[in-house]
């Protein structure tokens, strides 16, 4: 048996070098973050009579749960961020963060719940972590957090009852995929609580990115009691919504806004910045703006998509680093797009350089593939990145674009449809955006000029959209990934069939064949080329989804306010903001 003891007390810096991004399963994750004319008062509102300092902000509308355990947005996973805390955390690195002007710091990795770990390698090959947590760790309502309330939220994760879309990315602990297939029962999953203070997981084999996994929201621990007590209702009452972080909940409106409060139980609780933060929940781009110059917000993430181009030119809106791809996702089950050629064809036929150039103007880059610019490859930061690794599965710019089309019609007419002809009427899913608007009405004019099919527009409301995707009721709709993790799996374990995140309803078993073989590889390279194979799979041949481009993050900074901070996984931070 090989002991390795780390201590996690140094920050281990989470480093991303990338060309682009911006995106996930977030109402923003195309959105733009702008800022026009910062106005004069912009913030005075944040400065009460006494002096206290408080924060408005908006990521998205209405959260379609804020539930740690279930959430898969970002603007819910931002919030998880503020009012619960993992093992580990992401903390303000000191560092300015590329493209921010100084209004914001990169984020690094560091100790949360736990005060330090030790890593074994044990003789069969699985990997044990054993975590010792904080003295003086407390839930909101001033309750011990326990290495109990982590194994509990682990278990909860992964037990089929739950129906956690993100069960999946604990599927590296021992039992954890037996548990997932309802083969096992969830308290066989290889995680325990030693004692009040001890918190073990065992894992299949070592995980480059596991460290990661313990600062990620759906990996945050969650109160039984409050569970138990509140049903599926506990998130919506602030007397069962307790919370382990920074801040607790006070006040959730719904459709108006979600107000949280320092949590006085919080082991950095003199620290912590704004007395409130309240996220307004909106999803116009023309009040946010509005709101933001007038003082009412003091961060955006979204505005009128024909101010981008002024508001990027007067530096008022900042453009940061983000690992995420913008793409269009085909229910391969119905028809007509269970057909591959049909897929390609729609894929081809999308210019993603004019979209890029003329649509979205906002420093995005043509995607050639679904893993995004900024994915380590095997040499991790000393060598190229899992994309220029990779290469493209098409030329994406518009030197190519003719003959992308005409390569688009051939495949069209093999699938039964020349000219477009007796092609059925498709319908394009977005939610509400001025931008994600722009890109379905460029999508459908590509579409129909150069396929000769008719392609229709439906927008929803975020929440609304979000389970009309899921639950697959659609042909063609606008969707978008931020990496949890920097690792290709991020990308890619999502296709697996029946994954919760898995909206194309895509099925292969070849490609979940590939993804097991990977997840099981201790050596870099070779596991590294396992994962090309299976983009090869997902994205060279069975086109399930439309790559357009690699996302870039933006956000409107209300000025005089620092001690922002944000990292390329798509988070912002408020909790140490100040004036």
């Amino acid at each position: 048996m090989k002991k390795k003891v780390l201590s996690i007390l140094l920050a281990a810096t989470f480093t991303v070098s990338m060309l682009a991004g911006c995106g996930s399963s977030t109402a923003t994750d195309d959105g733009a973050a702008k800022k026009e004319d910062a106005a004069d008062d912009a913030g005075k509102k944040d400065t009460a009579s006494d002096g206290e300092f408080n924060i408005t902000v908006n990521l998205a509308s209405e959260p379609q749960t804020m539930d740690p355990t279930l959430s898969t947005s970002l603007d819910a996973g931002t919030m998880a961020h503020h009012l619960f805390e993992g093992l580990m955390k992401w903390e303000d690195s000191g560092k300015e963060t590329n493209g921010s002007d100084g209004t914001a710091n990169s984020a690094a990795l560091v100790p949360g719940q736990a005060e330090s770990y030790e890593k074994v390698a044990n003789d069969d090959g699985t990997v044990t972590y054993t975590f010792k947590l904080r003295d003086g760790i407390k839930w909101s309502d001033g309750q011990d957090v326990t290495a109990n309330d982590f194994e509990y939220a682990w278990k909860r994760l992964v037990n089929p009852e739950t129906a956690a879309d993100y069960s999946y990315m604990l599927d590296c602990v021992v039992n954890a995929q037996d548990i997932i297939d309802g083969n096992k029962p969830a308290d066989e999953l290889a995680v325990k609580a030693v004692d009040d203070k001890t918190f073990e997981v065992t894992l299949v084999n070592d995980l480059p990115y596991f460290e990661e996994l313990c600062a990620f929201p759906a990996m945050m621990p969650v109160r039984q009691d409050m569970i138990e007590k509140g049903g599926d209702q506990w998130t919506f009452n602030v007397d069962t919504y307790i919370s382990n972080g920074a801040y607790k909940m006070k006040e959730w409106t719904h459709n108006s806004q979600i107000v949280v409060e320092k949590n006085e139980n919080y082991y950095d609780f003199e620290n912590l910045g704004p007395e409130t933060i309240t996220f307004k929940l909106m999803d116009n781009q023309n009040a946010m703006l509005s709101g933001f110059k007038s003082g009412e917000l003091d961060f955006i993430q979204d505005a009128p998509q024909a101010e981008i181009t002024s508001l990027i030119a007067s530096g008022d809106m900042k453009i940061v680093d983000y690992i995420g791809t913008y793409y269009v996702c085909f229910q391969t089950e119905k028809e007509p797009f269970n057909d591959p050629k049909v897929r390609k064809a729609f894929s081809l036929a999308i210019d993603r350089t004019y979209i890029v150039n003329q649509v979205t103007q906002s420093g995005q880059v043509e995607a050639g593939g679904f893993v995004p610019a900024g994915i380590y490859d095997a040499e991790g930061t000393d060598g190229d990145d899992f994309r220029t690794v990779g290469g493209d599965y098409y030329k994406p710019t518009d030197a190519d674009y003719e003959a992308n089309c005409e390569e688009a019609r051939k495949l069209l007419a093999e699938a039964g449809y020349e000219n477009g002809e007796g092609f059925p009427v498709v319908e394009y899913l977005y939610n509400t955006s001025d931008a994600h608007k722009a890109v379905a009405e460029a999508l459908q004019s590509m579409w129909e000029n150069e396929l000769g099919v008719t392609v229709t527009l439906n927008n929803q409301e975020w929440a609304a959209f979000l389970q009309t995707r899921k639950d697959g009721d659609y042909s063609i709709a606008r969707n978008s990934w931020i990496a949890d993790y920097n690792d290709p799996m991020s990308f890619l374990d999502m296709w697996l069939t029946g994954g919760g995140n898995n909206d194309c309803q895509y099925s292969n078993s070849d490609y979940d064949s590939l993804i097991a073989q990977a997840k099981a590889e201790t050596d870099t390279s070779k596991r590294m080329e396992l994962l090309h194979q299976a983009e090869d799979k997902l994205v060279g041949e069975d086109s399930v989804l439309a790559p357009i481009y690699f996302y870039t993050q933006k956000y409107m900074l209300a000025d005089g306010i620092k001690g922002l901070y944000c990292c390329p996984l798509g988070y912002f931070f408020f909790g140490y903001t100040h004036q």
